[in-house]
């Protein structure tokens, strides 16, 4: 099986799983993670051009796990989270990770951040290494084995 076959079938099956748990992904811990991990994941590369910007917005805002929470929440707080990354990639990243790492009490959560990073990163048929980096460094923020994602 191709590498771009196993990568829309690995995005597939976790947005399977995710879809699966959503009546327990309701905290404001798993929403303020999950939109910290959607921005990290889209400035992965250290750039984020308005198109990239839009394109997951319209994924966050189609997503049926995150229809728990209001889109105009969902989306400033992606917006913020962006907006610190490029400002400054490094110190917006501090940051960002404190978000990511909200999740990490309730390990259901913190394994749907995850989910939900690799599908955006996944959704454009290309999940790079930068963006596999990121997932990887949220997965140590979270207290989860990055293995345990193929990461």
């Amino acid at each position: 099986m191709a590498l771009w076959d196993r990568l829309k079938e690995s995005a597939s099956t976790m947005q399977t799983q995710l879809i699966a748990k959503k009546n327990d992904l309701k905290s404001g811990a798993f929403r303020d993670s999950s939109m910290a991990m959607c921005a990290l994941v889209a400035a992965a590369d250290g750039t984020v051009d308005p198109a990239e910007r839009q394109r997951v917005a319209q994924l966050i805002a189609t997503n049926e796990v995150l229809q728990n929470f209001p889109a105009d929440d969902l989306r400033r707080r992606f917006d913020d989270n962006l907006d610190k990354l490029t400002a400054d990639f490094d110190f917006g990243k501090v940051s960002v990770m404190q978000e990511i790492a909200k999740a990490k009490k309730k390990p259901a959560e913190a394994r749907a951040v995850v989910q939900i990073g690799i599908v955006i990163g996944g959704a454009d048929g290309d999940f790079d290494k930068d963006e596999q980096a990121v997932v990887r460094e949220a997965c140590y923020a979270l207290d989860l084995p990055p293995h345990e994602f193929d990461l």
